[in-house]
C-alpha cells in the first residue's frame, strides 16, 4: 500500500486536523484605498476616464464591498479621480451601507427605472481627469453591458476593464500572499487527511464529503470546489458526470481548494490506493519532471508562453505529445490564482505576458492517458525578484505523496 494511504476512519482522519486561521486578518481599508489609487493612476495614464465595478470580484477587491452579480445593476464607478460611486436597486441602500468599507455615495435606482440612464447621468456629473474611455469590468454580464451601450451618447468609448483590473489583481501584495498561503496550507492538511482514511468500497461522493468536512474543521467555510476522481476517470481532467467506487490498486486523483479572507487554494494530488505499476510510476515520474521544468523556468521576466514551452519540452523526451497530443499534456500548463481560482496571467503556448514578481501560477502540466489513467500534480508558486517560490512543495513521489 502506498504510504500514508488508508488506514484510518474518518473520524480519526478529521481529529487530526484543527483550526488553522488564528492570526489572520482581512484585507483592510488602507489596502482597498491603495488599490484604488493604483488603479487611477493607470486609468489617468492610458486615457481611462472612469472604471465600472459590478457586483462580485472586482467590487470586492477594489472596494471591499462584498455583493452578488444578479439581473438587478449593483455596482460602482470608480473615477479617474476621486472616491467611487456605487449604484444599487433603492430597496438595498441600507444593506450596502452596513457592507460598505469605502467611502461614496449609494445612488439608488427604483425598479421601474432605467439603472443603465441612471450610469449615463453619473457619469456627466464625475471628474473623468480627461480620459475618454469608459472601462467595464470584463465580469460584467452582457445584458448590462448592452444596456450601457444603448444609454451612452458615444458607445465606442467603451472597453474592456481587464487592462485596470488585471494590471492591479496581478501582483499580489505580502498579505495577499500569507492569505494565499494559509489556504494552500490548509488544503494540503486536507489532501494528507483524505488520503488517510481511503478504503475500498468508498465512494466519491463519500470522499468530497468528507473533504467539505475537513476544510470546514481547518477553520474554512468549506469546499470551494472539488473533484475526486478513481481509476479510469482520472483520465478526464475535470471529472465524470457519475460517481465511482474505490478498488484496490485505482490511481486516485484530488483537486480540491478553499476559501480564506476571500482568497483561493487549488492543490491537486494523485497518487495509488495500492501498488502502482510500472506504466503509472513512469508516468508519475514524467509528470513531476514536467512540473519541476516548469518551475526552474519561471522567473521575473520570463514569458508565460515559455513556461509552458518547458512543461512540453520536458514531457518531449519522454515520448509524451507534442504539443496537446495524447498520451500527453491536452491543456495549458498553469493559471493565475487569487480572489477567483483563474485568473491573470496563463501558462498557455505563445503567450507573451512577461512574469513579475507577486504573480501567483498553478503548476498542473496534467498527464492524460486515454482510457487508462490521468497523473495531474499540481502546486502553486508566486514569482520574487529572485525567482518562483513554492507555496506548498510537490508530492515526493507516487509511493510516498505526502512525505
Amino acid at each position: 500500500m502506498t504510504k500514508g494511504i488508508g488506514g484510518k476512519t474518518q473520524q480519526e482522519a478529521l481529529n487530526s486536523l484543527s483550526n488553522m486561521t488564528s492570526g489572520l486578518l482581512p484585507i483592510q481599508a488602507s489596502e482597498h484605498r491603495a488599490r484604488i489609487e493604483k488603479a487611477q493612476k493607470y486609468m489617468q495614464q492610458n486615457a481611462v476616464g472612469a472604471l465600472y465595478l459590478n457586483a462580485g470580484t472586482n467590487l470586492r477587491y477594489f472596494t471591499g464591498m462584498q455583493w452578488y452579480a444578479s439581473e438587478r445593476l449593483v455596482g460602482a464607478i470608480l473615477p479617474a479621480a476621486g472616491d467611487p460611486v456605487y449604484i444599487a436597486p433603492t430597496f438595498e441602500i441600507d444593506s450596502l451601507n452596513e457592507r460598505k468599507i469605502i467611502d461614496g455615495n449609494i445612488v439608488g435606482w427604483q425598479e421601474h427605472e432605467n439603472p443603465y440612464a441612471l450610469f449615463a447621468d453619473l457619469l456627466q456629473q464625475i471628474d473623468t481627469v480627461g480620459g475618454q474611455k469608459i472601462a467595464i469590468d470584463e465580469s460584467t454580464q452582457f445584458f448590462i453591458v448592452d444596456g450601457f451601450n444603448k444609454a451612452l451618447p458615444d458607445a465606442s468609448r467603451v472597453v474592456n476593464g481587464a487592462d485596470v483590473t488585471a494590471h492591479c489583481r496581478m501582483h499580489k501584495s505580502s498579505h495577499e500572499l500569507e492569505l494565499i498561503q494559509r489556504a494552500m496550507d490548509m488544503t494540503l492538511a486536507v489532501h494528507q487527511a483524505t488520503a488517510s482514511m481511503l478504503h475500498a468500497g468508498i465512494t466519491t461522493t463519500e470522499v468530497e464529503q468528507f473533504i467539505n468536512k475537513a476544510h470546514q474543521k481547518v477553520g474554512a467555510a468549506g469546499s470551494y470546489f472539488c473533484i475526486v476522481l478513481f481509476g479510469k476517470a482520472t483520465s478526464f481532467p475535470h471529472g465524470v458526470k457519475d460517481p465511482q467506487v474505490l478498488k484496490q490498486d485505482d490511481l486516485v486523483l484530488i483537486d480540491t481548494g478553499c476559501k480564506v479572507h476571500g482568497y483561493l487554494s487549488d492543490i491537486t494530488r494523485t497518487y495509488c490506493f495500492g501498488t502502482p505499476d510500472a506504466r503509472q510510476k513512469a508516468m508519475w515520474e514524467s509528470e513531476k519532471r514536467a512540473q519541476l521544468a516548469a518551475f526552474n523556468k519561471a522567473a521575473s521576466g520570463v514569458t508565460c508562453g515559455d513556461v509552458d514551452a518547458a512543461a512540453r519540452a520536458s514531457l518531449e523526451t519522454d515520448a509524451l505529445g507534442p504539443g496537446y497530443t495524447l498520451p500527453g499534456l491536452p491543456h495549458r500548463t498553469g493559471h493565475g490564482i487569487g480572489m477567483d481560482i483563474h485568473e491573470w496571467p496563463y501558462l498557455v503556448k505563445d503567450n507573451p505576458y512577461k512574469l513579475a514578481p507577486g504573480m501567483c501560477l498553478s503548476n498542473e502540466p496534467m498527464i492524460v492517458v486515454p482510457n487508462e489513467f490521468g497523473i495531474r500534480l499540481e502546486d502553486h508558486f508566486y514569482i520574487t525578484e529572485d525567482g518562483p517560490r513554492w507555496f506548498t512543495q510537490p508530492s515526493k513521489s507516487i509511493d510516498e505523496p505526502f512525505a
